[in-house]
Order: C-alpha cells, then sequence, then structure tokens
C-alpha cells in the first residue's frame, strides 16, 4: 500500500547502478546452506535503510558491504570508490571484515570478529548504521532458520561457532551501536531477532 507525497530520500541512478553492480557481483552465490541467491541480503540491507531514513550514499555502502569482502578484496574497493566515490568506498571498507582476494586466505571466525568488533568501537556513524542494517537482516534470517529447524541451524556455520559464540557476537555488536544512538528503527527488531535465536544461558538482555 503507498500514499502519494514525497519521500525523505529521493534515489538516483547511482543507486539503481549500484544494485546492477551487486547482482552481477554476487550473481553465483547463494546464502549459507540454501539456494537462495545471495543478492536478496543487500537487497534487504538496503531496504532496511531506506526505513531508518537513510541518505543515498549509506544506501548504495549497503547493497555493495560485501562485495569487497565476498567477491575479491582491495580490488573491488578500486572500483568502488571509481563508480560511487570515496564515502561509499569507505562505508564498504568499515563494513569488511576480511580483504582478502581468497575465501582460503581468510582468518578464522573468531579473529575476525573480534578485529569487527574492535573496529566497531570506533568507527563512523557510515559504518554504523550499515552494519545495523547488515545485521539486523542476518539476524532475523538466524532467527526464521532456528525457530524452523532449532539446534540443525548451527551446523550450517563454521565448526568452530555455536549458539553461545554467534548470541554474544551479535549482542557485542547490538550494545556498541546502542551506545553510539543508532536508531531504534534498526536496533529494535535487531534485538528482538537476537533474542528469538539466542543462547538463553548467555545472561545478557541488551537494549531494554
Amino acid at each position: 500500500m503507498s500514499t502519494k507525497s514525497s519521500p525523505k530520500i529521493q534515489l538516483t541512478d547511482r543507486f539503481f547502478t549500484a544494485v546492477t553492480y551487486a547482482t552481477t557481483m554476487h550473481r553465483d552465490q547463494v546464502r549459507k546452506s540454501t539456494d537462495i541467491p545471495y543478492i536478496c541480503h543487500p537487497l534487504g540491507v538496503a531496504a532496511s535503510l531506506i526505513e531508518a531514513g537513510a541518505d543515498e550514499d549509506q544506501v548504495i555502502g549497503g547493497l555493495l558491504h560485501d562485495v569487497a569482502e565476498d567477491c575479491g578484496g582491495e580490488p573491488r574497493l578500486v572500483d568502488i570508490k571509481q563508480m560511487f566515490g570515496e564515502r561509499v568506498e569507505a562505508i564498504v571498507r568499515g563494513c569488511s571484515d576480511s580483504l582478502t582476494q581468497s575465501e582460503d586466505d581468510k582468518e578464522d571466525w573468531g579473529s575476525r570478529k573480534q578485529k569487527h568488533l574492535d573496529h566497531l568501537k570506533n568507527a563512523s556513524n557510515d559504518v554504523l548504521i550499515v552494519t545495523a542494517a547488515d545485521k539486523l537482516n542476518n539476524a532475523r534470517a538466524i532467527a526464521t532458520d532456528f525457530q524452523i529447524h532449532k539446534s540443525e541451524v548451527w551446523k550450517r556455520f563454521n565448526s568452530k561457532t555455536n549458539q553461545t559464540l554467534i548470541t554474544k557476537y551479535y549482542r557485542d555488536i547490538l550494545k556498541i551501536l546502542t551506545s553510539n544512538g543508532i536508531s531504534d528503527v534498526l536496533l529494535l527488531p535487531l534485538k528482538e531477532a537476537i533474542d528469538a535465536f539466542a543462547d538463553k544461558e548467555d545472561g545478557t538482555r541488551e537494549h531494554s
């Protein structure tokens, strides 16, 4: 359902170019342990950012946030800077926990996530709002899968990760985002999603 009024953000041809670029980069990828095209994730992130009042650079950053991490590393950041400018490149860089050209060269899950958490503590608002939308989309997917498949869902992750570690990671991110004043439009549903899949033994209840 829609009504006639002026939207808060007017998306330009840059946005549509970014949709095409992201779709091309992720065209052979699927969401973890599914046959769902991966592009649905960055599109979902972009939609959440639009709803939260983000500007076009932030929305484009959301569309492209996984391109460098999952599609070739630093060379993709060169592309993004040339196509969409320094601010978008900085957002994508700040949202990436690895910039290796090969998946095999990435550090283990725990090391990457801890370094990313440390980085977020001093990250720009641009990076934080895109991170919030990214984690919201991911957390909702995990919560839905957990409700359907229960503990089987954790088998999709790295063998060294489990419900407790993933719960803690998401709660740590939520705490950082909350302390930096990111919009409740993103944080309230993020907390709800985390609570839906959380390890109930973790004893943490952030952003109540």
